[in-house]
């Protein structure tokens, strides 16, 4: 499976973004997409996950409510529709997809196989 992220810009603080994952290649009933950021000098962090199948979706607690991931109608299309989007939000979003995963391991960046390339979004105050 191959992922590329588009999507990123830049915006004032309080605007909005959506970033679009179009995941190419045999993607299975239980495959999970989850979206990622990194700031320089900084881990990458979870942000967003949802399973292809059930659509479940999971949530970093910063979120608080300003991001909404969802699977498009488009074929194998994953989107993270961001909203009063802050400074602190600025990084290079990346997803990233794994065959299986349960609740516990979400968050774990170390347990996705399939990288997309970043996509750089930039929140100016």
């Amino acid at each position: 499976v191959q992922l590329q992220a588009s999507g990123g810009g830049s915006v004032q603080a309080g605007g909005s973004l959506r970033l679009s994952c179009a995941a190419s290649g045999a993607t299975s009933s239980r495959y999970v997409i989850g979206w990622f950021r990194q700031v320089p000098g900084k881990e990458r962090e979870f942000v967003a996950a949802i399973r292809w199948n059930s659509q479940i979706t999971y949530y970093a607690d910063f979120v608080e409510g300003r991001f909404t991931i969802s699977r498009g109608n488009a074929k194998n299309t994953v989107y993270l529709q961001m909203s009063s989007l802050r400074p602190e939000d600025t990084a290079v979003y990346y997803c990233a997809g794994s065959g299986s995963l349960i609740t516990s391991a979400i968050r774990d960046s170390r347990l996705y196989h399939n990288w997309g390339q970043g996509t750089l979004v930039t929140v100016s105050s």
